[in-house]
C-alpha cells in the first residue's frame, strides 16, 4: 500500500534557490499511541524498526540526494561538517556543508531549529537550539564556522518550529543563564513576567537578537507553536514522552 507523502513546513527567507529547507510534520508517519505518527527519533522509546521505516518514508517522500545525517544532540555548542565527519551518528548540535547532496538534519519537539546560510549560496548551517544551547553559544558557533569560509558572503537565518512564549514559561534561573551569557546586558524583550517570580521565554526573539548581534539577516519570526498546535507539531513540555520532527537543510548541485 502507498504511504502519503510526508508533509513539512518551511522557512520564509531569502535564501539562494539551491538551498532547501523543510521541517517535518508530526503526520502522515507509522508510529503510533504517544509517538504517533511520523517520529523521526530512534531516542525515547519507540519501535525501532518503525522509526526506521518513518527514515525511509522521509528519504523517498522528499526524494532526498542523501540519507541524513543524524545527530547525537546534547545541547551543546558542537557543530560538525557533514561532508567530512566518518561518525554515522556524530555527538553535535549542529551540522554544516558546503558540499551538494549532504542532508544536515535536527530533531526537535519544542527546541529551535535554527537554518543559516551563506548569501551566495556556497554553504548552510543548521542548528538545534534549545534554551541551553543557546546559553552555550550554539548560534555563535554555527556563524563562526560558516564566516569561517572566507569568500564574505553575508550569513542569512531563518527559524523553524518551536514552542511559542505564551507556553514556555521559566524559573529565574534560565533567564539568568542566558542573560549571563550574554554579558549581562538587554534580553531585547525576549521575556516578560508569567508570575511568582518566573517568566514567558520567546526562543524566537533570543536566536534573534544573538544573530543579529552577529551580523546575520534574519527573517521575521514565524507564528508556529510546537506546544498548542497538537495536530502538526511533537511538543516534549506538553506530552513528555513523545516522538520528535526533522529539520533538514542540503544545497542542491
Amino acid at each position: 500500500m502507498m504511504r502519503a507523502a510526508v508533509k513539512t513546513v518551511a522557512p520564509r527567507w531569502n535564501a539562494p534557490r539551491r538551498v532547501r529547507a523543510v521541517t517535518t510534520l508530526r503526520a502522515p508517519g507509522l508510529s503510533r499511541g504517544r509517538y504517533a505518527e511520523l517520529n523521526l527519533a530512534a531516542h525515547g522509546g519507540d519501535d525501532a524498526g518503525l522509526v526506521a521505516r518513518n527514515r525511509e518514508l522521509l528519504q523517498r517522500s522528499l526524494q532526498l540526494p542523501a540519507p541524513p545525517l543524524w545527530l547525537r544532540q546534547r545541547h551543546g555548542a558542537v557543530v560538525v561538517d557533514g561532508a567530512k565527519v566518518a561518525d554515522a551518528e556524530p555527538e553535535a548540535d549542529g551540522c554544516l556543508t558546503e558540499a551538494a547532496g549532504v542532508v544536515c538534519a535536527v530533531l526537535s519537539a519544542d527546541c529551535l531549529p535554527v537554518f543559516l546560510c551563506r548569501g551566495d549560496g556556497s554553504a548552510v548551517a543548521l542548528l538545534h537550539a534549545g534554551w541551553r544551547g543557546i546559553a552555550a553559544g550554539i548560534l555563535e558557533a554555527g556563524a563562526a564556522a560558516l564566516g569561517n569560509g572566507g569568500n564574505g558572503a553575508p550569513l542569512l537565518a531563518a527559524f523553524g518550529p518551536a514552542i511559542g512564549a505564551d507556553a514556555f514559561v521559566v524559573g529565574d534561573e534560565v533567564r539568568a543563564a542566558l542573560t549571563l551569557a550574554d554579558g549581562g546586558g538587554d534580553d531585547g524583550g525576549a521575556f516578560r513576567p508569567a508570575g511568582d517570580g518566573r517568566h514567558h521565554a520567546d526562543l524566537y526573539a533570543l536566536a534573534a537578537m544573538r544573530l543579529r548581534r552577529l551580523g546575520v539577516s534574519v527573517a521575521p519570526p514565524p507564528k508556529w507553536c510546537t506546544f498548542r498546535d497538537e495536530s502538526k507539531f511533537f511538543s516534549h513540555r506538553r506530552d513528555r514522552q513523545c516522538g520528535r520532527m526533522a529539520s533538514l537543510l542540503w544545497l542542491r548541485p
